[in-house]
């Protein structure tokens, strides 16, 4: 690693970070606030022609009501299977099938569901915030063995240090505000 390497290097870090936050996106649209979203839906896999298929693969999602998800079904034979995903999903749903159509009435939270969303969304900011110091510590690890190598000197280790902590408070950040957004929405009335 030279010192011409480390905008490079950053940039992957800077990348592998922004990963651990956007995935934490996806599992807070995964999160239920009281609302119908077909984000609601998308973390769920539906046992198709043998293998787990994402939901969205298998049939269309909407929202014809604020309270009311329905997924139009491309397969007939996969109705039922469907139907199990949603009921099996741990989201308190309870699907009802019209011939292709499956239609979820999304209940409204209780306070006691709405402080275990709030929970589940603070293991979810937890696991991203890991996420990103685990990409912290390799940069670290990287930067020690650069300069054990004689490939930088202690002053840019230092430095090149000091910008990867800096990236890692600026999405360690990103990640708490997130959450706070989601506490905020599930807690929602």
């Amino acid at each position: 690693m030279s010192e011409f390497a480390f905008p490079k290097i950053k940039a992957d870090f800077k990348r592998r970070m922004e990963g651990a936050v956007e995935m934490l996106h996806k599992e807070f649209a995964g999160l239920r606030s009281g609302r119908a979203t077909t984000s609601l839906l998308e973390p769920i896999h539906v046992e198709a022609y043998g293998s787990p298929t994402p939901i969205n693969q298998v049939g269309n999602i909407g929202v014809p009501e604020p309270r009311m998800l329905s997924v139009q079904v491309w397969d007939k034979s996969l109705v039922s299977a469907v139907e199990k995903a949603i009921r099996d999903s741990d989201l308190g749903l309870n699907p009802q099938t019209e011939g292709q159509t499956i239609r979820i009435p999304v209940p409204a939270l209780t306070e006691e569901r709405r402080a275990e969303y709030a929970k589940i969304a603070g293991k979810y900011a937890e696991e991203a915030r890991i996420a990103v110091r685990n990409v912290r510590r390799h940069g670290m690890d990287d930067l020690k063995k650069a300069e054990k190598d004689g490939d930088i000197n202690k002053d840019e280790h230092h430095d090149f240090g000091a910008e990867i902590q800096e990236l890692t408070d600026l999405y360690v950040g990103q990640i708490d505000e997130s959450l706070g957004h989601k506490e905020e929405e599930i807690m929602q009335v």
